[in-house]
């Protein structure tokens, strides 16, 4: 085996050039990058990965979670409204055949009153616009950082402003907490009175 062909495929088994499986992971790779070239400590680089980082990665992750609940308990209850009363409005003479379609018509209109409630209880719309909220406060404060832009622009280094980064992350931290107990919480409790 040539030297090139072993550095070729030494390179395409690499961590940093394997295709990421997912847009988090993708995602996770390219910050992993960006925060290795900037100017910063190894422990401020470590807390910058297992802070921001991991939180961003969290919310992000937690965003997608409830909107696939939410779109998906949505769906079931659009189309299954839809398809109750065409199922209703059928004529039809034969005896088993319409006892069969009143049967089908009550199944699924229980599972689309089942949806509709569940949907309701979690409130996963809430969820999934208070957790995409806060991923893009979080990635919009990393970019900021790494490109020194922003609140950063005067600063002479990463590291120079690397406590202001700190600060104004867990800022959003705190922000998202709060956020969460009073919008999702509440309104979950006040749809349980």
């Amino acid at each position: 085996m040539s030297d090139s062909t072993l550095e070729t495929n030494n390179l395409e088994n690499s961590p940093e050039t394997k295709a990421p499986k997912n847009y988090n992971e993708q995602f996770k790779q390219e910050m992993n990058s960006l925060i290795q070239q900037i100017e910063l400590s190894d422990l401020q680089r470590q807390f910058m990965k297992s802070r921001w980082m991991s939180q961003m990665l969290w919310l992000e992750s937690r965003a997608q979670q409830n909107r696939n609940r939410y779109y998906f308990l949505r769906l079931i209850t659009i189309i299954g409204g839809v398809i109750v009363p065409a199922l209703v409005g059928i004529n039809i003479n034969g005896n088993n055949i319409k006892e069969a379609i009143g049967w089908v018509a009550f199944a699924l209109s229980q599972v689309v009153a089942i949806s509709a409630a569940v949907e309701e209880f979690f409130q996963y719309k809430k969820r999934y616009l208070h957790y995409r909220n806060s991923a893009e406060l979080m990635k919009i404060e990393g970019w900021q950082f790494f490109q020194l832009s922003g609140p950063y622009i005067n600063a002479q280094s990463h590291s120079a402003v690397y406590a202001e980064f700190a600060d104004r992350v867990e800022s959003i931290m705190q922000r998202d907490v709060e956020g969460y107990i009073s919008t999702v919480v509440s309104a979950k409790k006040n749809t349980q009175e």
